[in-house]
């Protein structure tokens, strides 16, 4: 259980991450975390991850401060954690001496699977590339809770299709996901449940079967909280 209480996050003196927010995220959830640019999703993820301070507030994952978890945890993010002066299966290597629970063998499956040169160094990779290598670090980790900003960027279509599929029949079932994408339209069909951020405050928190059973849609959801008028563009005089 990821637990979040009266969380406060600034940037500067006026610029606001999160806004005294409290949340619990439950076991086994593939969570949304959506929102315009500059929402606080990243922001959020961070924080769960102990990578940025908190103003005030606290973040539990299952009853423990995030520092005394982090063996639990798996952070992928477009920014990448990997050495570019390594080889994929360098450091896969590395990773398994530091990570008891890393899974060589997965991890090798994951690098045939999207195409990845395991011999050739990552410096040379296209971002594309570097996001896949990403991805398949992040889930040979054997976390608890995966963490994934923007885990779709520079992926075509048919990857981004394949990784999905991938993502859930490979699942234990016990592990907790949260995501933050912009590619609503795809993601919504393997989450479970969505918390939309607007200007660091939660705006809504909800299950996708709720969401269903009044005939709406992810993407009109997120129109009406964001305050998205369809027809704004009429307005100019271009």
């Amino acid at each position: 259980m990821i637990e979040f209480k009266n969380v406060k996050k600034y940037y500067g003196m006026k610029s606001v991450g999160l806004y005294d927010e409290s949340l619990v995220i439950n076991d086994g959830e593939i969570v949304g975390i959506l929102g315009k640019n500059g929402s606080g999703k990243t922001t959020m993820l961070k924080a769960i991850m102990g990578l940025c301070e908190l103003k005030a507030g606290e973040i539990l994952i299952d009853g423990k401060p995030v520092s005394r978890q982090y063996e639990k945890m798996s952070f992928i993010t477009e920014e990448g954690s990997f050495f570019p002066s390594m080889t994929p299966r360098e450091y896969g290597y590395f990773l398994a001496d530091f990570i008891p629970s890393f899974s060589m063998e997965r991890y090798c499956n994951l690098l045939k699977f999207f195409e990845i040169d395991a011999h050739a160094k990552i410096k040379t990779f296209s971002a594309g590339q570097k996001s896949k290598l990403e991805v398949s670090a992040g889930f040979s980790k054997g976390a608890k809770y995966i963490l994934m900003d923007e885990p779709f960027m520079g992926k075509d279509m048919f990857t981004r299709r394949d990784f999905l599929k991938l993502m859930v029949s490979s699942l234990k079932g016990d592990e907790t996901i949260l995501i933050t994408t912009h590619l609503i339209d795809e993601i919504e069909n393997v989450l479970d449940r969505v918390v939309i951020l607007l200007h660091g405050r939660i705006k809504a928190d909800f299950y996708i079967d709720d969401m269903r059973s009044k005939g709406k849609t992810l993407a009109e959801v997120m129109a009406e909280v964001s305050g998205y008028e369809e027809d704004r563009y009429k307005k100019m005089n271009i």
